[in-house]
């Protein structure tokens, strides 16, 4: 029987969703990030109202 596993996930920082800009300022932290090299993703969390900028690797 074969099992897989979620990747685990780092969150490198959290935005309130509610703020004016909306989702914008996680967007450009993301953005920030890629140019450095790191493979950062905008994800929702519903249950906290949050912008989570995330990464599938550890950050160094």
């Amino acid at each position: 029987m074969a099992t897989t596993t979620a990747p685990s996930r780092t969150v490198l920082e959290r935005f309130p969703a509610g703020a004016p800009r909306g989702s914008w300022p996680a967007e450009e932290y993301a953005a920030a990030q890629r140019a450095q090299g790191t493979d950062a993703q905008v994800v929702m969390d519903l249950n906290a109202d949050q912008f989570l900028v995330v990464t599938d690797t550890t950050p160094q």
